[in-house]
């Protein structure tokens, strides 16, 4: 092999789904997750929106069956989520592209039920079921606040005799972006739009921890270019937020 061919990126292709236009990005965390990882990654890809209504012939013959997101690479069809993500860690590998896995495990696993919580809250259609699912959701991103508010092992000085300070990290593993926040963003992003817009449920101000997250998060564009607007996000949620009666 040639060094210029070692050189050489991967051919990727990244099919998403489209919005309601059709064209643009539409609301999916899976898809937006992937796009994520390629962003960071730094690889030179492609992304393909596909409209659901209409999709394509040659995308049924393709990956037959399976909705977006799914990605070629080399021409080869992946279509699951979680193995897409340890092969792309695996294949774009340093020194030409960034490790992407946490350090801490607990960064993997923080946030992993609050979107259940939120599913569960948002497409409830009994009113006085309402607070006890609204507390539980609470209780989800509370548990992600503390973890964040919390230092992690490499943040805390051994030498120090002071007391442990609030961690101030930008992200779930420290200051840089990983494969657990492409896995939490997208998510707890369709938490905050969708309960504000059908449910007038803002995440808590004294969430310091989340809130900073999500500040850091919408400074990044791996993370606002990849997003679908709040709209699409409002939209996907329309026929929930209908049988809630609003």
């Amino acid at each position: 092999m040639t060094s210029n061919e070692e050189d050489k990126d991967p051919d990727i292709e990244l099919f998403v789904k489209a919005g309601s236009d059709g064209e643009s990005i539409g609301n999916c965390p899976f898809s937006q997750r992937l796009f994520m990882i390629l962003w960071l990654k730094g690889v030179v890809f492609n992304v393909t929106t596909v409209d659901l209504k209409r999709k394509p012939a040659d995308l049924h013959n393709l990956a037959p069956g399976t909705p977006p997101p799914f990605l070629t690479f080399n021409g080869e069809v992946r279509t699951d989520v979680n193995k897409v993500e340890e092969f792309l860690e695996e294949m774009l590998a340093p020194p030409k592209y960034p490790k992407l896995a946490v350090k801490n495990k607990e960064s993997n696993t923080v946030g992993n039920d609050i979107f259940a919580k939120f599913s569960a809250y948002i497409k409830n259609t009994n009113p006085r079921a309402n607070a006890s699912l609204e507390k539980g959701l609470l209780k989800a991103l509370k548990k992600l606040d503390n973890f964040l508010n919390s230092p992690l092992p490499d943040e805390i000085d051994a030498d120090s005799t002071e007391e442990e300070k609030c961690s101030n990290r930008k992200y779930l593993d420290g200051n840089e972006l990983t494969l657990a926040d492409c896995n939490l963003l997208p998510k707890l992003h369709v938490v905050k739009v969708v309960s504000k817009k059908y449910r007038n449920f803002e995440i808590p101000s004294e969430f310091s921890g989340v809130w900073r997250y999500l500040q850091n998060t919408y400074a990044r564009d791996e993370f606002t270019n990849t997003c679908a607007a709040d709209r699409e996000i409002e939209l996907a949620y329309q026929d929930v937020a209908k049988r809630l009666g609003k």
